[in-house]
């Protein structure tokens, strides 16, 4: 409910039983099967919200050993990284952060690679990236590499506010992983990575929505 009940009269604008022609957002439920595009994108909204309050409930000290977890589980996904361009992504708004693993990466024979906005709405590109390499405040003042080479990843991390049991992400709205996705060879494994709380029963995948091919979190991987 909205949080604004009241004693109402006994005469109503509509009889009672019209209630479920309401959007189903209004009681913060999930929209039901089939309905309108903006009533899931509502809903989304309200569903990001929650989920993103949560993740950042969580202390430090349980990301960062949540994030210890994930990569160990990454590494058993991937196996030998050596000759691989793995792409990943700064961490913002309590994601995990996995800098240190790139690092370890690095160390076994991989490259690394940041996501960059170049022009709103387009898909990303990727540049190579090591730690000291320069970095510059991009889009939403994430900081991106200034001199990497432009590569395309055989390995794409992407970070989840969502996730249901088909690999579907959901992200921050923009589209912007959705757009690199569908640019991307078929061969590039795209990886989203979160904690196992945010899993939810489904993210109602919209026909422009592109699973990814894992999910990795604390608790394992999951493969579409």
């Amino acid at each position: 409910m909205t949080g604004n009940d009241r004693t109402e009269p006994d005469q109503y604008a509509s009889p009672p039983c019209s209630m479920h022609e309401l959007d189903p957002a209004y009681f913060g439920l999930p929209p039901e099967r089939g309905t309108a595009g903006s009533d899931v994108a509502r809903w989304r909204t309200a569903e990001r919200k929650r989920l993103l309050a949560q993740r950042l409930a969580l202390s430090a000290a349980t990301r960062a050993e949540h994030a210890q977890q994930i990569a160990r589980h990454l590494d058993a996904l991937i196996g030998d990284p050596a000759g691989l361009i793995v792409s990943a992504y700064w961490p913002i708004r309590g994601e995990p952060d996995l800098r240190a693993w790139l690092e370890e990466l690095q160390r076994r024979g991989a490259r690394t690679a940041l996501p960059v906005v170049v022009t709103k709405g387009a898909p990303l590109v990727f540049r190579l990236w090591r730690q000291g390499d320069r970095l510059e405040r991009g889009v939403w003042n994430i900081p991106v590499p200034v001199d990497g080479k432009q590569v395309e990843p055989h390995i794409a991390l992407a970070p989840v506010v969502g996730y249901d049991a088909g690999c579907y992400r959901l992200g921050y709205g923009g589209g912007y992983f959705d757009r690199t996705l569908a640019r991307l060879p078929a061969s590039t494994i795209g990886i989203g990575v979160g904690y196992a709380e945010a899993e939810i029963a489904t993210i109602y995948p919209q026909p422009f929505d592109i699973p990814m091919r894992h999910i990795a979190t604390e608790r394992g991987t999951r493969t579409r």
